[in-house]
Order: C-alpha cells, then structure tokens, then sequence
C-alpha cells in the first residue's frame, strides 16, 4: 500500500440519533471505505448516504491529489454514465410538457442528416422504426460509438479517448463514427444491447423539442429545482456554486481527469458532481418532485441486462442475491457509471447513496459498495 498516495479523511455532517442508534452502521460504512482505499489503485473515494425518514446524513471522503493537497466534498467527481438517468428524466420532463411521448418514432425530432443510415442491419435499413422508448431502453440496436467493434478495425470510441486526449468532442461527430464505421445490433425493439449513441440521440432529441443547450435545460429544470449547486456538465458548463477543482481519475495508473476528449461523455455520461447531490437529485425523482409518480412508473419498464440486473428508462434494478446467491434479498435502483461511480436508491429501507471509487477497473465495486451498505442497514446495523 502506497501511503503516501492518499491521506484518509472523514467528513461527517451532524446527525442526531432518535428511535435509533446509526453508530454502527456509520462505521461500518467508514470502515468499507477505509478498506477501498487502501487498494494502491484508488487514490481517492466519495460516499454519502442519505435517509429523511431514519434521519441519516452521512459524507465520507478519502485521498488527496497528485500534488498532496486533500480531496474534500467541496472537489466533485466524474459521474459517467450515472448522467444517463439525468437525460431520461430531462425527457420525462419533456413527456410531460406535452412536447413528445416515449412511443414517438425517433425520425419525428432529428434531422435527416442524422436519421439516415442511422439503423442499417444486413442491408436492410431500420432508421425510421426506432422509438424514443427504445433509446431510452438500449432496445434500439444502434451501435455504440465508445465500446462499439468497427468494420475496418479502425479505433472506437474508447480507443479514441485515450489515443486522442486533446480532442473536444461534438455529438455529431460520435453519431458519425457510429453510422460509418459500426454494423447496427439487431432490429429495433428484438433485444438489449447498452449504447451510449443512444443517449447522444437523446440529448439532441431534448435539444431540439426544447430549443435550449441541454446543459441549460438541466440546470433549470433539474438541477435548480433539486438543489443541486455543486453539479454542471463537465467541460460545457458551470455549477451554480463554486466548487474546488474535480477530483482525479484513474485508469489504472493513468490520470484521465484532464482529458478534454472525455467530452465524448455528453449525454451519454457527462456531469461533474457531488454524491451529496445525487442524492437530492434522487430523493427529488422518487418523491415525485421533478417528474410525476405515474411517470416514473413509465421509467421502471425493465428488460433484462444480465444476471441480476434490469434496464429501465435510464435507471438500473438490482436484485443482488441473483448476483450473489445467500445474500440478503435487497433490490435497489438507479445507475452506474465506468469510473466505479454509483448512485442508488432502496424503496424497501427508505435510504439512498452515492459515491466513487474514480477507478476505472474497479467497476465490480459499483453493486458490491452499495449492496454492502444497505445490507448493515437492512440487518439492523449488525456486521
């Protein structure tokens, strides 16, 4: 273990103990992080846990930059995919302006610059058959321009971010590389298959019906009514408060934090923000505050992602013991993102968490920490 690679240090906000004593799953929660960090691989890590109903409020941060100084709450994290939720919500909101519906065909809001040759399978074109609901869903069969195999053996996405680090990506470029150098998945609607190129159709969709730049359609309509003063779109906007500067990201041993081509994020998984606000942004959404019950009803339409694991409109269901047989039969819901970002909520415990490890080969963490956390919870607090 490195130690000189990150100082530990707990941020606990007051709490005041009522019915119940949290005492201990707190420090089981520090203790879970304490042991991340040990890991030489992640020199920083972000956790809060928030419930209203059993009066928890607790924030965790550990590890320090490069250069010595201290990662603190006020330095948000890279949440990656977590910023697919954000843009389904951002369309649910739409959905319920009366501006679009989840069943519209996808050709009805983008141009046809963008919907020709979008969906093309075996010579058969499908572009004109993909709904919003299936782009929501990961059910379109468009290929992803990051993890995406392209025909010529050309660099993907992912290859591009690292080769290309310099690089401001636009969203019709991440279109382009998905249309010319990648074969669709499957006809639209037949199966499931996670593309970010359906979340960068998406953001044009909210940009086009709502005539806004999509990072000002969040801060109004998302971010502002959820309190959110510490969250914006990485590289494309401000937060509405001061922050410190993001904390770093790890691939493997390379920094990546700095990398303008993480641009390639958009609305596919593009914020910098804080655990503290996820958490309101989650609270806000499963109390019906930003989009409507029935709405969110809508989102927790589910296919199956692989063991344990369901998609629905931007939102993940786990079902853990499917994952790990004999453990405690706890579902939650919400998202993750590649650089073992999380962000979850349990209906059945009434808590919901956040956080990051900011390592991208420690994603296995994203179920285990969260399971793990509402596990002492769920066996009142016992190890």
């Amino acid at each position: 273990m490195r130690k000189y690679l990150f100082l530990f240090a707990i941020v606990l906000s007051a709490f005041s103990l009522q019915a119940q004593d949290f005492s201990k799953a707190r420090q089981h929660a520090e203790n879970l992080l304490r042991e991340e960090l040990k890991n030489e691989d992640v020199r920083n890590a972000f956790l809060s846990v928030y419930s209203p109903s059993k009066n928890i409020d607790w924030n965790f941060v550990g590890g320090k930059f490069a250069e010595g100084k201290a990662v603190t709450l006020n330095n948000p994290f890279y949440s990656a995919s977590i910023g697919k939720t954000f843009t389904a919500v951002a369309i649910a909101i739409l959905k319920e302006q009366g501006k679009l519906m989840f069943s519209d065909k996808t050709y009805l809001y983008l141009p046809d610059s963008i919907i020709d040759g979008l969906h093309v399978l075996d010579g058969k074109e499908y572009s004109l058959e993909v709904t919003i609901a299936q782009l929501l869903q990961h059910t379109s069969g468009i290929p992803d321009y990051i993890d995406g195999e392209t025909l010529d053996g050309t660099p993907n996405g992912m290859a591009l971010l690292f080769s290309d680090t310099a690089k401001f990506w636009y969203p019709m470029e991440m279109i382009q590389l998905a249309k010319s150098k990648m074969k669709a998945d499957f006809v639209p609607g037949t199966s499931y298959k996670y593309s970010n190129t359906d979340y960068v159709l998406l953001g044009l969709i909210i940009e086009n019906v709502s005539g806004m730049p999509v990072h000002d359609f969040y801060r109004k309509y998302i971010f502002e009514p959820c309190d959110m003063n510490q969250t914006s779109m990485f590289l494309r906007s401000k937060s509405i408060e001061p922050t410190g500067k993001i904390a770093e990201i790890f691939a493997g041993n390379t920094e990546v934090s700095k990398y303008k081509s993480l641009s390639m994020g958009w609305t596919g998984g593009g914020l910098a923000t804080t655990a503290s606000d996820l958490n309101k942004f989650q609270l806000a959404l499963h109390t019906h505050k930003i989009i409507k019950a029935e709405t969110v009803r809508q989102m927790y339409e589910w296919v199956n992602e692989s063991t344990g694991l369901y998609y629905g409109y931007g939102l993940r269901k786990v079902i853990y013991n499917e994952r790990v047989p004999d453990f405690l039969n706890i579902q939650f819901v919400g998202h993750t993102g590649s650089t073992s970002s999380f962000m979850f909520y349990c209906p059945e415990l009434d808590v919901y968490l956040a956080g990051t490890l900011n390592q991208v080969t420690e994603t296995k963490k994203t179920f285990e920490i969260p399971a793990k956390i509402f596990s002492y919870i769920e066996n009142e607090f016992e190890y």
